[in-house]
């Protein structure tokens, strides 16, 4: 009605607000539509995403940091809250591994589609032949886990050492012996974290990340006896990549789940996941 008004009456004001407005509503419907399909325990909680590069050197700890900026991009966007907990430079550039926390109702539930190796082809800016190379790197998201949540760990089975943090963090954390690292010896699992100044923080947080991880374990052993099989083991498994960006010789990204793909490449290295995320939901509901 009131855009009925504005074009008779020649409003090109009224007329840019109501298409603004009616843009919010759709975008609004939108996510709604995607947050519908979460049916998981912890699917609101938030994540906690670690990017590790393959084989490859260089060229795969690059495709690491172009990963992590891809992630951070879509959080951004999100309007989530992101910090680094724990990262391990590239020998020359990239990155060899990064942890995440992304804080944001929902969080894991969007980024348990990106488990699994990720598969990039281009010309190697790092190879003055100019020759394509492929590179790999995978992800693991895990959710962060809330009070409710009982997992037992004792204190006899845990060694913790501490040391001084590298990389980002500022001065004071580089001085001190901040960062903290936790190996639970029955499992063999070993995390740490030295985003925090405070040595006090950085063993919190390292705790709720092997609680995440020993969670996860356990989900995947009893899904296991049930069906036969561990599905999340064999999607992180290398080899098996869920997703091929390829930029050269020609641009497509496709998720090999799904059959999503597009040739915007630019969009989705900048942040633009959401289409493949909500085809990995639809995908998975229908499986």
């Amino acid at each position: 009605m009131l855009l009925e008004m504005a074009v008779e009456e020649g409003d090109r004001d009224t007329e840019e607000e109501v298409a603004h407005s009616l843009e919010r509503i759709l975008e609004g419907i939108a996510v709604t539509e995607v947050e519908c399909m979460f049916s998981g325990e912890h699917d609101t909680n938030n994540a906690i995403l670690s990017i590790n590069a393959g084989a490859g050197g260089t060229e795969a700890q690059d495709w690491s940091d172009i990963m992590l900026r891809m992630y951070l991009r879509w959080a951004e966007d999100k309007g989530f809250k992101t910090s680094i907990l724990d990262i391990l430079a590239g020998d020359e550039a990239g990155t060899k591994a990064v942890t995440l926390l992304i804080k944001g109702r929902y969080a894991y539930g969007y980024l348990r589609s990106e488990i699994g190796v990720h598969r990039l082809v281009r010309i190697s800016p790092f190879d003055a032949s100019g020759r394509r190379h492929t590179s790999f790197a995978s992800v693991m998201v895990l959710p962060e886990l809330d009070d409710t949540v009982n997992v037992t760990i004792e204190d006899k089975d845990l060694r913790i050492d501490t040391y001084r943090a590298s990389g980002s963090g500022g001065q004071h954390v580089n001085k001190t012996d901040s960062a903290i690292r936790i190996t639970h010896m029955p499992s063999g699992i070993v995390v740490q974290c030295q985003n925090e100044r405070s040595q006090h923080r950085n063993k919190d947080m390292a705790m709720k990340m092997l609680m995440a991880q020993l969670y996860e374990r356990e989900r995947q052993r009893k899904e296991a006896e049930h069906q036969g099989l561990c599905g999340d083991k064999k999607e992180i498994a290398w080899g098996s990549q869920i997703r091929s960006y390829v930029l050269q010789p020609y641009r497509l990204i496709k998720d090999h789940r799904t059959d999503q793909e597009t040739g915007n490449v630019d969009a989705v290295l900048d942040g633009g996941l959401d289409p493949f995320i909500k085809a990995y939901l639809l995908w998975n509901k229908a499986k």
